[in-house]
């Protein structure tokens, strides 16, 4: 009977410890601050140290010109960039613009695909952080219904 016992509160230790473990983990590294703010400008100086950027051709967003519904726009983001170390989008108009941030690990494939929210028809920017400095691409996306409460 001692051993069942034994085994239960290994296992329920085992369990406390790795639904702890990702709390831990998110909180290392999740820019709540850069996800909270209201500009577009401070969501970039937050989560990147500037919202200076370079306008690169070498970034793809692909996104629909019109859509119909703001709480579920399709985006997909490639860049033949090199030594891309995070891809974030932000939206403009958005009441809180930072839509994503990905960290692309090395040797990993810089680019990805979403679907984001939108409040409103607004200019859509993608920033890629390399170690040479911040690049972006915009495009604007006209919204018919928001997605954000709006």
């Amino acid at each position: 009977m001692h051993i069942g016992k034994r085994m239960f509160i290994k296992g329920g230790l085992a369990f406390a410890a790795l639904v702890a473990l990702p709390r831990a983990l998110l909180a290392a590294v999740w820019p709540e601050k850069a996800f909270n703010v209201t500009t577009a400008s401070e969501a970039m100086n937050e989560l990147l140290g500037s919202d200076q950027t370079v306008h690169s051709d070498e970034i793809s967003l692909k996104a629909p010109e019109i859509a119909e519904n703001g709480a579920v726009v399709p985006v997909k983001i490639k860049t033949t960039l090199k030594n891309v170390q995070s891809i974030s989008i932000v939206v403009e108009k958005n009441p809180r613009p930072l839509a994503a941030t990905v960290e692309i690990l090395p040797g990993t494939l810089p680019e990805f695909s979403s679907r984001i929210k939108m409040r409103e028809t607004s200019d859509v920017t993608v920033v890629v952080k390399t170690d040479s400095g911040l690049f972006s691409t915009s495009k604007e996306i006209k919204v018919t219904i928001g997605g954000c409460g709006g």
